[in-house]
This record gives structure tokens, C-alpha cells and sequence, in this order.
């Protein structure tokens, strides 16, 4: 690329950050504009990238704006319309591209695995990078969660003279239609459920963007589709389906619980491993990795490499991520913001600790999910045994009349719910008994992690 400024309109998103590193770490200057400070945006500051969290043009760099030929613009679609820095690079000349655009173009220059999916493209795509780079294989990843493994979202390639051999494993988003700029060597697609309703109008219209997506996936490369799905007739690869089950493809089987952990066997071809343990646990996870297991064995890696990264593999940072875990209490938080990832979430976590009361504390993100799913949402969170439902984190929207937590919870069918604010939920933790308690959500709720981790502890040694 001629630029030698990069300018990041909505640095602090997962996505944002990992794209802001590569330009970093390649030479680039960057610097970028957020909302609000964040363990990422810190994370930025300290490897040198200048930030700021107030929307001013006099905030910019001033050789950021020296010369338009010499800075690209990358902006996140959350960006509000009106928003002036933005609003002063477009009308002043400046290269301006999403983030999938740029995304898109540097992953054109390698072999490009992308992971798609309304839910489990995140863990998917990061247990892929892993098995690729725990088996020492020159990779790059840009993801969309922060690995327990490596404490990045985001790997770097070392460099080589034939980048097209390199492997770069990308979380391909579907929001805003963002994958579309991805034509993927191999590709996975995890979920097609209805989501980004706001953005796509209807399912159908999601579901036929899905079908764009893997009719991009290079004619001679291989498509891993999950077995429920139908998107077989839209690519020209060859596709192979996952799961859990006996049908053809590769395919998990033999799934049982032993000492806490899922346990289970993946046969794909002539190759099928016995008996693999994971640390991450859940139905979902099981799948995840037959996933990964096909593509890691497309890519050439073998049985042993593979079956040790999967055993390795920590996890990413707020998908099924433990705080505490003794036969007193268990604290799980979870990224979950649709019903389907819910019911997963809670399923898995009911496997994993029968007879055990599950307290479920829940932050409904965005009013136009919660007014699209909220009989979904209600049926999911009536996995649990005891339900807080906190208020809707709006994130890039505005109020919608009638649209409020209260549309979740009276169609929610446990005895046991109620509504909470963040300031009160602390005490109400407090104040009843706990056994197992999971947060969901994929607002601020992560925020209040390590408060309710205090209560909980505090109430464990007052026993």
C-alpha cells in the first residue's frame, strides 16, 4: 500500500484493534479515535498508537491530515452518521474504507481460511489459528475475541517470499455484509441463524448474503458446513459437513463428560482421532473443533499436532470463560447475545453441573435484537433455575418505544426472575443464594465480572 498514515474511526473494536496492529507492527504510523477507553484501547497506547476519546478534528494527528494521498481511513459501520471526524475525512479527499475492505485486501495476498457464522465463528476461527500456530506453521489471524493462549486478537505472520502459502484464518463477519470482500481458499460457516435484522431487513435476505459469501470461496478449495445448514448448492468448492453425528463429513462422535471436561472422538476420511479432551467445554465447542479438525487436516497438519493444540487450547475471553470453579461455587461469564447461543450456553452449562442451581444474570444488547427475538430470549433464559435481567445495552442505537427488558421477562416461564440495574444487582447477588451464576451478554456486562466475583467469594467465606 502507498500510505504511509492509517487513521482507525472506531479504534477499540475487537476487529479495529487487530487491523491497527498489523499496520502498526508493519512500519505503518496509526493512530485512532474511540468512544471510550478500553483494555484494548490501553493495550493499543502501550505498543505506541496515539488515541483519543472524544470526537474532534483538532484531535487528529496533524500529519494525519498534511496530505489525503498519504493516509488511508478505516472506519467501523457502529460509527453514528453524524459523526465529524468522519464526516471531515470523506468530504476532504481521504481514502475511506471499512474495516472489511482492508481485511479483505490483505488477506487476498495469502491462503485465506475464513470462519463465518452467526455464532462459533469467533471460537472456531481462534481454535483453527491455534492448531496452525501450535503445530508451527507460519500463520496470521485477525479475530474477533482475545485468545487465553496467546492474549491477542490478533497473530502476525512472520515474513516469507510466497506469501500465498501462508495461512491467514479470518473471522468473517457478517454484519453489514462485511464477509462479502473475503474469497476464502477454505472456508467455514458455523450458523446462519436470523440476526442483524436491522441490518438485512429479513432472514431470507441474511440467508441468501451467507449464500453470496461461500459462492465466493475459490472453486478448488473446501467448504466446512455445518450439517444443519442448506448452503451446499451455493459454492463451486467442495463442500464437506460438521458436526455431531454419524453422517458423512467429519464429524464428532462418542460425546461424554468425564472429570468436568467434554470428551469425545472426530473421524473425517481415513483419519479419525479417539478420545480428545478439551478445556473448553460445551456441545458447541465439540463441534467447533470438528471443524477445526477438518481444516487443520486440509492444511496438511497431522493427528498428533492436532490433537495436542486441541488439548491446549484455553479458550477466548468471555466464551464460557471461568472466574471460579470449586464444589462451593462455579462463576461463568459468556459473550452470548442471541437465543441460539444462549440456549447452547445454558445447555452446556446444565451438562456440566446437574442438580446445581443456575443463577443467570442477563444484559439484552441492542432494542431491535431484543424487540426481533425476545420470545426466543425468554425461552433460552428458561434454561436457568434463577434469572436477573438487567437493562438494554443500546450500543449504536437509539431508544425504540416499547421496546424495554420487561418484553423478555413476561414471557420468561421460571418462577424465579426479575429485573435489575447494574447498581442494585450486586446486592440482590448478595442477598439470595447462589450456587452456579453465569453472566450473558455482549454489552458492558463484562465489567461487573469481577465485582461479582468479590460478592460471590465474600459469601463463600461467610459460610
Amino acid at each position: 500500500m502507498q500510505y504511509r498514515f492509517v487513521y482507525f474511526v472506531g479504534i477499540g473494536g475487537i476487529g479495529m484493534s487487530a487491523l491497527a496492529r498489523w499496520f502498526n507492527v508493519n512500519g505503518y504510523d496509526v493512530a485512532g479515535y474511540d468512544r471510550t477507553p478500553s483494555p484494548l484501547t490501553h493495550a493499543l497506547e502501550n505498543e505506541g498508537i496515539a488515541i483519543h476519546f472524544y470526537d474532534d478534528v483538532s484531535a487528529v494527528p496533524t500529519r494525519f491530515l498534511a496530505d489525503p494521498t498519504q493516509t488511508l481511513v478505516v472506519y467501523t459501520p457502529a460509527i453514528p452518521k453524524d459523526h465529524s471526524e468522519f464526516n471531515y475525512l470523506k468530504n476532504n479527499g481521504f481514502e475511506i474504507q471499512k474495516r472489511s475492505q482492508v481485511l479483505g485486501l490483505l488477506a487476498k495476498k495469502m491462503l485465506t481460511v475464513a470462519v463465518a457464522g452467526t455464532h462459533g465463528k469467533t471460537s472456531t476461527s481462534a481454535l483453527i489459528a491455534h492448531i496452525i500456530k501450535d503445530s508451527g506453521i507460519n500463520c496470521a489471524a485477525f479475530l474477533g475475541g482475545i485468545t487465553q493462549n496467546y492474549q491477542s486478537n490478533f497473530l502476525l505472520n512472520q515474513p516469507a517470499d510466497d506469501l500465498s502459502k501462508v495461512p491467514c484464518v479470518v473471522e468473517a463477519d457478517e454484519f453489514d455484509r462485511s464477509f462479502l470482500t473475503l474469497f476464502a481458499d477454505i472456508a467455514v460457516v458455523t450458523s446462519t441463524d436470523a440476526d442483524h435484522l436491522d441490518i438485512y431487513g429479513n432472514h431470507h435476505e441474511m440467508l441468501n448474503t451467507f449464500g453470496d459469501f461461500v459462492g465466493q470461496i475459490k472453486p478448488a478449495g473446501t467448504f466446512f458446513m455445518h450439517k444443519d445448514l442448506d448452503l451446499a448448492g451455493r459454492s463451486l468448492a467442495r463442500v464437506v459437513r460438521y458436526g455431531i453425528g454419524a453422517q458423512s463429513g467429519v464429524m464428532a462422535t462418542n460425546v461424554r463428560i468425564e472429570n468436568a471436561h467434554f470428551v469425545f472422538d472426530v473421524a473425517y476420511e481415513n483419519t479419525k482421532i479417539d478420545s480428545i479432551v478439551m478445556q473448553v467445554p460445551g456441545f458447541h465447542n465439540v463441534e467447533n473443533a470438528a471443524a477445526a479438525v477438518g481444516v487443520a487436516l486440509e492444511l496438511g497438519i497431522n493427528e498428533a499436532q492436532i490433537r495436542k493444540a486441541l488439548a491446549t487450547f484455553k479458550g477466548i475471553k468471555r466464551r464460557f470463560e471461568y472466574h471460579l470453579q470449586d464444589d462451593s461455587v462455579v462463576q461463568i461469564d459468556d459473550y452470548a447475545h442471541h437465543p441460539t447461543e444462549i440456549t447452547a450456553f445454558l445447555t452446556s452449562v446444565r451438562a456440566l453441573y446437574p442438580g446445581r442451581k443456575i443463577t443467570a444474570v442477563f444484559q439484552p444488547h441492542l432494542f431491535s435484537r431484543t424487540r426481533d427475538f425476545a420470545a426466543g430470549f425468554a425461552e433460552s433464559l428458561s434454561l436457568a433455575d434463577s434469572l436477573i435481567l438487567l437493562d438494554i445495552y443500546p450500543a449504536r442505537e437509539q431508544p425504540i418505544d416499547g421496546v424495554d427488558s420487561q418484553l423478555i421477562l413476561g414471557q420468561v416461564t421460571i418462577a424465579d426472575k426479575q429485573l435489575s440495574s447494574k447498581t442494585d444487582l450486586l446486592s440482590i447477588l448478595a442477598q439470595q443464594p447462589t450456587d452456579v451464576v453465569v453472566t450473558i451478554g455482549a454489552g458492558d456486562i463484562d465489567r461487573l465480572i469481577e465485582p461479582i466475583k468479590q460478592v460471590l467469594l465474600q459469601k463463600t467465606t461467610a459460610k
